[in-house]
């Protein structure tokens, strides 16, 4: 496969980068229309009680969404601004797609008791589809900020996923401007030529244009979460800058043995082409993890990623390929090392260090990343709200404003108790009583809504309790809880029972094409026990700023007592992928020296010394299009972004220069062994790069 698209690169280059050009048009023009369709019901899980009674009260329920103005920052009292606020209420309910919309002078609880706020709720009528939806909520939330106060902020509801949209959309923004100037600074530095620094950026962008059409496309059938934006495109440039980084710098070295362009473009793919191909692989069955939930969030951010991925990968073996044969007759070859010069110096003599020292190596590095990970048995996870944004948001000002002036528990979304018909008085009455204020209304049908205010947070401890304390006083009644805390119950749950199954899947995928691609049984069992060290380290970190506060305010955060739901998942799966990514850069050049010497401790200095110098760039460039993402301010996507710059500066430098040579020296030549039954097969099926000058006969069968 990979021969007939490096032939049909070569050949037909223009029809290849016209293709292309085409994609990036239909990416950058019909891609970007997943803005407006992006969804934050993170939660939501298809099959559990808590989606189960939202349904029901979709159906049922008159009453629909509803969203929350706040009027502050002036005495509330004023003559003038309560017929402008009354003024406003009347407008407003004259919307169409408008249910109600209670008088706040005239409601208790609305008036904060210093006299200088007032909350003003809107609720939508119920069956709005959501173009109605979103005209009904734009018109009323313009209304209410036309009212003359210092502070007017208007959220919450299917709102507050609105404006999550639109701040994700401005995050995307600014961070491919931030990033993109530095990483073509970083190119430069390395290849030390414009031509050779912008083909990466070329293949990034064709990366990014694939995030933004995989993500309109999956739309179609599926919710598309607003931390799905951020998330692929980050991955789909960096891992597009990785993949293109790999191949022009085996290209620069084939340069140096051959003068036609051609031939290096074909020897480059045949030799760093399958490295890209089963990294794209690896990354992308590190993400088939998450379709083992039945979670539309991780399903659709599973499928969504690993399509990024495979994108950047077809572009790397196509698009960069076709780019090298019209262009790459201008990029110089790679500078031959003077007489007695070693390769990669620095990296062989750390190999080399990391070899003589494997005890010490290992009893030294493996302690401290234990340590790292100490507060990952403490880790929680929570819905979050709008404190999750940056500051400057106006969800964050009104829940701020809110905070100030009310007191605790205000504007906190309730335990929502479904009591469908045949739910006996006294069970209602038990349910009733387990919090103070709790309300009832009726639906069409004979059922009710028993809503129940914890304290605290919408999703914290006490909520969580109160649901399953509801749980279980309802017996055998036909009753279901539903509400921010019961989804997140019920997303926790989820996470238990499947995570068992997901890592499975995916380490036996991991497994499989790492025995493909070494023909040995121990290194992929060495390289996932090395990878979850690292995993573990950076996602320890993560738990310690965010959630428990440290350093938290360096970022422009705050702890906030939990992780969002969405950050581990993301984390492990993406980290994971990307740690396969560069060990298989390594274990590339590892294998390719050991096919040329024999000498399988020589084979460790040699691969490690070649790919070094790309996998201490490729990691860079990584770290620095994850670290521009967390400019945005949005927690969930600030640590996502911190674990996985930490998830790729950790590998790629502790675990791939101390630990991979440490534990290859500790393993010798054992490191490559297979049974007898699968060194066949392997021969047989595995992957063989074609290594010009080497003899098949010469290469090493494994022990």
């Amino acid at each position: 496969m990979l021969t007939v698209l490096a032939r049909t690169a070569t050949r037909r280059p223009l029809t290849v980068m016209l293709l292309w050009g085409l994609f990036l048009l239909l990416g950058f023009g019909l891609g970007t229309g997943v803005f407006a369709r992006l969804s934050d019901n993170v939660p939501e899980v298809p099959g559990t009680e808590s989606e189960s009674a939202a349904r029901y009260l979709e159906e049922m329920d008159p009453a629909g969404s509803s969203v929350t103005g706040v009027v502050a920052g002036t005495p509330v009292a004023d003559a003038g601004l309560r017929a402008e606020v009354e003024r406003a209420v009347a407008d407003v309910r004259e919307v169409a797609g408008v249910a109600a919309v209670p008088d706040p002078y005239a409601t208790p609880g609305m008036i904060a008791e210093d006299g200088h706020a007032l909350i003003v709720p809107v609720t939508l009528e119920g069956g709005l589809d959501d173009d109605a939806e979103e005209r009904t909520l734009d018109a009323a939330a313009e209304r209410i900020r036309e009212i003359d106060a210092p502070d007017v902020h208007v959220s919450g509801g299917p709102l507050l996923g609105l404006q999550m949209g639109e701040r994700a959309q401005q995050d995307v923004k600014n961070a491919e401007l931030i990033s993109l100037p530095v990483v073509l600074a970083l190119l430069l530095v390395v290849f030390g030529g414009l031509r050779s620094a912008l083909l990466p950026l070329v293949v990034a962008v064709s990366g990014i244009a694939g995030a933004f059409l995989a993500l309109f496309l999956f739309s179609e059938v599926t919710d598309i979460s607003v931390y799905a934006i951020q998330v692929t495109t980050m991955l789909g440039l960096g891992l597009a800058v990785d993949y293109a980084l790999l191949m022009l710098v085996r290209f620069r070295e084939e340069r140096r043995t051959t003068e036609d362009v051609v031939e290096a473009v074909h020897r480059t793919v045949a030799a760093a082409g399958r490295t890209v191909l089963f990294s794209g692989l690896t990354v992308a069955v590190s993400l088939t993890g998450l379709l083992v939930f039945p979670s539309v969030f991780l399903r659709s951010m599973g499928l969504a990623v690993a399509a990024v991925v495979v994108i950047d990968m077809l572009a790397a073996l196509t698009l960069l390929p076709a780019l090298l044969v019209r262009f790459g007759g201008r990029i110089p070859p790679a500078k031959t090392p003077r007489n007695g010069e070693e390769e990669g110096r620095f990296f062989a003599r750390v190999a080399r260090f990391a070899a003589r020292r494997k005890v010490a190596v290992l009893a030294v590095t493996v302690p401290v990343l234990l340590v790292l990970a100490l507060p990952v048995p403490g880790m929680r996870i929570a819905v979050g709200d709008a404190r999750q944004l940056p500051a400057d948001s106006e969800a964050r000002q009104l829940q701020d404003t809110v905070a100030a002036h009310f007191p605790p528990g205000t504007g906190v979304s309730p335990v929502v108790v479904v009591a469908r018909p045949g739910t006996d008085d006294a069970t209602a009455d038990r349910i009733r009583a387990l919090g103070p204020g709790a309300t009832t209304r009726e639906l069409p049908g004979g059922g009710a809504v028993i809503e129940i205010r914890p304290p605290g947070e919408a999703d914290g401890a006490e909520a969580t309790a109160l649901v399953e304390r509801v749980r279980e006083v309802r017996g055998d009644a036909p009753v279901e809880v539903t509400g921010t805390a019961a989804r997140l119950v019920d997303f926790r749950e989820m996470l238990a029972e499947r995570a068992p199954w997901a890592a499975l899947t995916v380490l036996a995928g991991i497994v499989v094409l790492l025995f493909a691609f070494t023909g040995s049984v121990l290194l992929p069992l060495r390289t996932v026990v090395t990878t979850l060290l690292s995993l573990a380290a950076a996602l320890g970190v993560v738990v310690w700023v965010f959630q428990d506060g440290h350093l938290a305010g360096l970022l422009g955060a705050e702890g906030l007592g939990a992780l969002s739901l969405t950050a581990p998942p993301l984390i492990v799966a993406i980290a994971f992928g990307l740690a396969m990514d560069y060990e298989l850069f390594i274990l590339a050049r590892m294998r390719e020296a050991r096919m040329r010497s024999g000498d399988d401790q020589e084979a460790v200095v040699t691969g490690l010394s070649r790919s070094g110098r790309v996998v201490t760039c490729a990691a860079l460039l990584l770290a620095v299009v994850f670290a521009a993402f967390m400019t945005g301010g949005f927690s969930p996507i600030l640590q996502i972004g911190l674990g996985l710059t930490l998830a790729v500066l950790i590998d790629a430098t502790v675990v791939r220069m101390l630990l991979v040579p440490a534990t290859m020296a500790l393993l010798g030549r054992h490191a490559w062994w297979a049974p007898r039954p699968l060194r066949r097969a392997h021969e047989r099926f595995g992957v063989r790069e074609e290594q010009p000058g080497l003899p098949r006969e010469k290469v090493p069968s494994g022990v």
